[in-house]
């Protein structure tokens, strides 16, 4: 953080105050700001001055933020804080849809109820009984057809949830599991259920015998459990659903009696990053704290073909053996060479055993293959499902089990071949 210079603090106490309670919201919805930052804060914006809007939002965020995954919070507090004249209104009608009885003016963006949740602070505005005597009629509700809580929140967008929202979250995905069904092998062993008969060990039962006849050995086909290999887009649009899915990776990766012969981890965004040893560590916020400092490109970038081209040039040969399953999770937004890109993809799904992409683009109804990201790498993959809720990736273990469940590919593909 740059030295500021040792200014004395402002004699307006209205702007002193102002920042304070800002940086009170902030610390709320998640960033790490103690009192150091707010009077650093404080004497910058008097050493920059306000005049410019733009100026006085760099100023706080230069003072305030110091990790790629903060911009956002930070964005949506300062617009509702500083800049929206009615924010608490809108808050209001965000927060408590049903006590108002009307409908949300708009969609919430990205991280707008965890911006809205901390400037509310819990308080809760006063709402008026009815006024009555004891006659006053009861009315009775018939909740049985209501969806609970948690059934709501498997079904709720990542990227809107609140920050409670984000925790309860976080506890449901530590409980999912991701089982597998053993890969058999072509290496056979004995068996008293075998379909097949074992000459050989038959003949060595007749030579302990004395030659005398026996019952005939059997033997069956081996089985072993497959890799799971997963690829995390980590850049900017995907960095909310990267960081939900990667503690359900965790918890995939410490569960026991799994299946998985081991799980492997891969974050890109700019560039490509092993983060397969942080998963092992038991703590998950440690697990993805050392992840997230390893790779520096959270939030960055997208160049998912040379990202891909790494991994099939680097890593494809020490993990993809004996017939791994890759998950791929990305938007397919990508900016460079579709050509290569659809390279890279078909060599990745020539490697693997399944190549199922997982795309939070899915959540629209309205989705279809426009992209020239998408369009290259859709032909290339065995199943495309959504990816931004726990429904969905609690839907995983079916498309993992069951070969023919393609997703949304077959639909997709429709409408890439009738466009020609």
């Amino acid at each position: 953080m740059v030295q500021l210079p040792d200014l004395p603090l402002p004699d307006n106490p209205k702007l002193t105050h102002n920042i304070t309670h800002f940086a009170r919201a902030l610390r709320k919805a998640g960033l790490p700001i103690g009192p150091g930052r707010v009077i650093d804060a404080i004497r910058a914006v008097q050493a920059a001055g306000f005049t410019d809007k733009r100026d006085f939002y760099w100023v706080l965020h230069a003072c305030f933020v110091n990790r790629p995954e903060h911009r956002v919070i930070f964005s949506q507090v300062f617009r509702l804080y500083w800049r929206d004249p009615r924010y608490m209104e809108h808050m209001m009608a965000m927060m408590l849809p049903a006590i108002r009885g009307v409908q949300e003016e708009r969609p919430a963006q990205a991280a707008e109820k965890r911006a809205a949740e901390a400037l509310l602070e819990g308080q809760m505005p006063d709402i008026p009984q009815p006024e009555g005597g004891e006659e006053e009629t009861q009315i009775e509700v018939d909740a049985s057809y209501t969806m609970s809580a948690e059934e709501r929140l498997k079904t709720l967008d990542f990227e809107l949830m609140s920050a409670e929202e984000v925790r309860q979250a976080k506890r449901m995905l530590a409980r999912l599991k991701l089982p597998v069904k053993p890969i058999a092998t072509r290496r056979m062993q004995a068996s008293l259920q075998g379909r097949q008969v074992d000459w050989r060990g038959t003949m060595r039962a007749m030579m302990r015998r004395g030659g005398e006849p026996c019952d005939l050995a059997l033997k069956s086909h081996k089985t072993r459990y497959p890799n799971l290999i997963v690829l995390c887009d980590i850049s900017g649009s995907m960095s909310q659903y990267s960081r939900m899915v990667l503690h359900f990776l965790h918890a995939v990766a410490n569960e026991k009696g799994a299946g998985w012969a081991r799980v492997h981890a891969f974050t890109f965004g700019t560039r490509l990053t092993n983060i397969t040893r942080h998963l092992a560590t038991r703590d998950v916020d440690q697990a993805l704290k050392s992840a997230g400092a390893e790779a520096q490109d959270w939030q960055g970038g997208t160049r998912i073909g040379e990202c891909l081209h790494a991994f099939n040039r680097d890593w494809s040969r020490r993990v993809m053996g004996q017939g791994a399953v890759v998950l791929l999770i990305t938007d397919g937004l990508d900016r460079g060479d579709p050509v290569a890109l659809e390279k890279e993809v078909e060599r990745l799904h020539l490697s693997s055993r399944r190549l199922i992409w997982l795309n939070p683009l899915l959540r629209w109804d309205g989705f279809a293959p426009k992209a020239q990201g998408i369009k290259a790498m859709l032909p290339h993959v065995d199943a495309f499902r959504a990816g931004h809720s726990i429904a969905t990736l609690e839907q995983l273990a079916d498309a993992i089990s069951r070969p023919e469940d393609g997703g949304e590919k077959a639909r997709l593909m429709a409408l890439l071949r009738a466009e020609g």
